[in-house]
This record gives structure tokens, sequence and C-alpha cells, in this order.
């Protein structure tokens, strides 16, 4: 027990195994050297899935702190800058129905609470719109920073869109180059375990033994280790996320020089949502959907009909179908195993939390690394109750874009409102809500994958109302107003100087950013 933890075992590649590889190993090149070996084994049959093509604003944190240059990377992975999502047809359905979860938070946010103020002098105008600069942005195209800012830096806090396979391989490549991790492809063919239950060993098609001391679950929704080995138990929440089902395909620009949105597009569907993600060459877009609402056949001719009006032949494109089994399973580190991405659970692509996850995982097992297996049960069972909360939240924060729909179009809108299938604990939150907007002391985690901010731009964007029972003052009024001013300032600004996404990027091609 007292044995020094100097070998991880990470099984399996794709976003999950190679964010993960590359996290530990840069974390550990520079607190203990080569101390501490990484290996990663995958099947040179398995093709990553890449659900998701959207990142959050910590991918930026994450890939500086790998010692990769974001020239490099938006260079070799398709990558365009995403400000966050248009959510469209939500709310009514209606064709001018639309709000924005930007990723700038609103004016002042660590000092006021402006939500109340908003709905009692500011309804006209969005709430995104008038405590924050991004929504204008995005409306007009535009990217998130200059030539001249240096690499990561933003003028608009900004995340990607990019190329999941293509991000997989130039992480792969970075990780067994510059930070020295093992790469081997082979079949896993049994799993050696010591009395205790701890994973000694894999067994290998054609390396033979492969020894660790810390095993990591790579391997998607086959969750080959904690789920099959482990048997550790998956939890459902299809009785709270209906989604089942993606269809996804690749849709071309007119031509090479057409706009690149600037944030992901999500527009409702009568039982799902249509995602619409551009990149430098193509679009991303897919249909996700409850199979028990509508067929695969209607949620394809709603993708088709989504896709004509901006390429007419649409039937053409060749569509995946995706399965998806939304849940978690109810413990994420056994022994010395501990599970990422996939093999930890899925719920669906909304609002971009899968690849998110992935680095929250290897950030936290990076920076808990326990040096002796004796360490390893407590670092496990904090690792454990943290992510269960996480789990927790993403699920109730998903749920929320669903429940505040006021669509009667379809069984799956009203389905989503019915009691039953909204959790305990979000709807705790929206009644104390129903009196005081979300605020930093509703959430108490130092790290919330979706904070009040998040909350806030979502609940009135789709028209939640909080009515506070005491009158605001004037001197209230007069913060708030001087913040709807700033705000409306920095819109013109803005608008008058950045450039267009596709623009930047064609310069980001030609001269590359600044290195930090």
């Amino acid at each position: 027990m007292s044995q020094a933890v100097t070998s991880i075992v990470i099984v399996g590649g794709g976003s999950a195994g190679w964010i993960t590889a590359g996290t530990l190993a840069a974390h550990i090149c520079k607190q203990h050297g080569s101390a501490i070996q990484v290996t990663l084994i995958e099947s040179p049959d398995v093709a990553t899935i890449g659900v998701g093509e959207g990142t959050w604003p910590t991918m930026r944190r994450t890939l500086k702190n790998m010692g990769i240059r974001e020239t490099d990377f938006i260079r070799r992975c398709q990558v365009s800058f995403k400000q966050g999502a248009k959510f469209a047809r939500w709310t009514t359905g209606t064709a001018d129905d639309y709000y924005y979860h930007p990723l700038v938070l609103p004016q002042d946010f660590d000092n006021s609470n402006l939500v109340l103020n908003w709905l009692e002098q500011h309804q006209h105008k969005s709430f995104s719109d008038s405590v924050c600069y991004q929504q204008a942005l995005c409306e007009q195209g535009l990217a998130p920073k200059l030539i001249t800012t240096a690499e990561y830096d933003a003028l608009a806090n900004y995340a990607y869109h990019l190329d999941a396979g293509a991000f997989a391989d130039f992480v792969r490549k970075h990780c067994v180059e510059q930070l020295g991790v093992r790469h081997i492809l082979d079949h896993v063919t049994g799993i050696d375990a010591a009395t205790n239950g701890d994973i000694t060993a894999l067994q290998t098609a054609n390396h033979g033994q492969l020894a660790g001391h810390l095993f990591i679950d790579c391997t998607g929704f086959k969750s080959l280790l904690l789920g099959q080995h482990y048997q550790v138990p998956f939890v459902s929440c299809r009785d709270v996320l209906f989604a089942d089902r993606a269809l996804a395909t690749h849709v071309p620009y007119p031509n090479e020089q057409s706009p690149i949105a600037s944030h992901t597009i999500s527009t409702a569907q009568s039982a799902g949502w249509v995602w619409d993600i551009g990149l430098p060459s193509r679009r991303g877009v897919g249909h996700v959907f409850s199979s028990a609402h509508i067929s695969e056949q209607q949620a394809h001719q709603e993708l088709i009909d989504y896709i004509k009006p901006s390429y007419s032949d649409a039937e053409s494109l060749s569509v995946r179908t995706i399965e998806i089994n939304p849940g978690h399973r109810a413990k994420f580190w056994v022994n010395n195993c501990v599970a990422v991405g996939m093999a930890a659970g899925f719920l669906e692509p909304l609002e971009a939390s899968a690849l998110m996850l992935i680095e929250i995982a290897a950030n936290t097992i990076a920076e808990q690394l326990p040096a002796t297996r004796s360490s390893m049960d407590v670092v496990a069972k904090r690792y454990n109750e943290s992510f269960d909360y996480r789990w927790q939240r993403i699920i109730d924060f998903l749920k929320l874009h669903y429940l505040l729909s006021q669509r009667t179009d379809s069984q799956f809108w009203i389905d989503n409102r019915a009691s039953g299938s909204i959790p305990d604990h979000l709807q705790e939150m929206l009644t104390l809500w129903q009196h005081q907007p979300p605020w930093h002391s509703d959430f108490d985690r130092l790290q919330e994958v979706f904070p009040a901010a998040s909350y806030q731009y979502v609940m009135y964007g789709m028209g939640f109302q909080t009515q506070s029972p005491h009158p605001l003052t004037a001197a209230s009024h007069a913060n708030a107003n001087k913040w709807f001013a700033k705000n409306s300032m920095q819109i013109k600004q803005l608008l008058a100087s950045m450039p267009s996404n596709r623009e930047l990027l064609n310069k980001i091609y030609q001269h590359g950013l600044q290195p930090v």
C-alpha cells in the first residue's frame, strides 16, 4: 500500500484519452520530471466518435498547459472561434424566437446582480444584449480577438469549434513527441487483478503484459475497465433527459470564403434540436432527438428540412446514426481505476459539457495524483463525491432548457414540463428563483460547471420571471443603468473594430498569432 505511483496506464484514445494523457504528462513533467511514466494503449480499429465539436473556454488553458501553440492547433484541427450558443425556437417555436448563452459574464458580475433592474426597466431588450456585448458580436459573425492579440488571450471570452478526429490526432502527436507519452496500438485481451481488487496489469494481443499503478478508462461507451471489469452500475437519466439518438452529417459551404458562425446554433425541433457548428471548411450539423417521440425517419426528414435552405442538395449528404444512453456510472473511481469521458458517462451534446468534463477530470487527477497506493482511496472518495455533484448539476442545467419551453406543438415539449421529469434539486432552485435571481451564493463549489451567469442567460432568455417582494432603490437602478450604458458603449466599439470570424482565421493561417 505504500508503493509509489510511478506508472499510469490510459486505456483508449480519442479526445478523452489524449486530453488526459497530455494534461497528466505536462503536469508530471513540471512537477516530477521523468519519475512517472504515462502510457496510452488504444485499439487500432476503434474510430473517434466525435459526438460534439464544441468546447468551453477552459480548453484554452488546457492546451496552453500542455505547451501547445494556439496557432498550430487552429491550423491543424479545423478550428474556428466559438463565443457561445444561440438557441432558436426553444421558447415559443416561432421564427423570431431566440436567445443567447454567451461566454462573457454579465457586466460587473462580481458585484452587481442586474437581473431585477433589467426585469423592471429594460425588458424591451434581451437580457444577454443588455448585460453583455457578446450577442452583438455573434449576430454580426465577428471574432473574439484581433490578429495582434497574443495566443490564448481574448478581447471577448471564447472557446473553439473543432474537428474531433483531427484534434485527437494532433494532441496524440504532441503527447508522444513533446511530452514523452508512451503510445501502444494493440488490443486489450484480459485484465489481471490482485487479491484486493486492484488492477495489476492488462493483457494485450501483441505486447504481452502491461503493468501499472493507476489505470484510466477512456474506452468510451464500452467502459472496459470501470463498467465491464468492476461492474460499476450505470445510472440512467432517460427519465429526465429524453434524447437518445443523434443523426450527424457534414454540410459544405457555398464557397471557401463563406461566413463562419461565431457561435453554436441550436434550433429546436418537434422532439429535440439541431446543432449547427461552423468550421473553416464545412459545417457540422446534427439532429438530437427522442426515439420515444418520433421515428428516425421523421428525425432524418427534419434534419434535411433544416439543411435545405442553405444547401439544396441536402438529400445527398451522408448521415450517420449515433445512439445515446444518457446517464453516468454510479462511481467514477474504484480501487486503482478511474473513468474519464464516455466511459464515465454521457448525457447529450447540449451545452458542450462532454469535453469540459474530460478537461476537469484530467486536471483533477493531475492535481490530486496520489503519491502512493495508500492515499489513493482518499483521493478516490473525494473524486467520486465531487464528480457525482458535477453530473447532477449538469443534468439540472440541461433539463432547464427543456422545462422552461412554452411549446405545446408536440408531446416531447409537453412531457419535458411534467413534474415527475424534473430533478428535485432543480425544482427547489426554481422555487427559490421565483423571488430572487440566481447568484453566486446559490452555488457552493469552487469549480462549478455552469455558474450563476449561465443560469441567468438561459432563464431570462426563455422568459422566466423573478418577482422580488421588495422594491429596488433609486441607487440600485442608478448603478444598473451605469452598467447597461457601459455595455451599449462597448457594443458600439467592438462592432466597429473586430474582424469577422473568417477574416481572423484567414490571417492566422497566413501570419499566425503572437506566441505567449
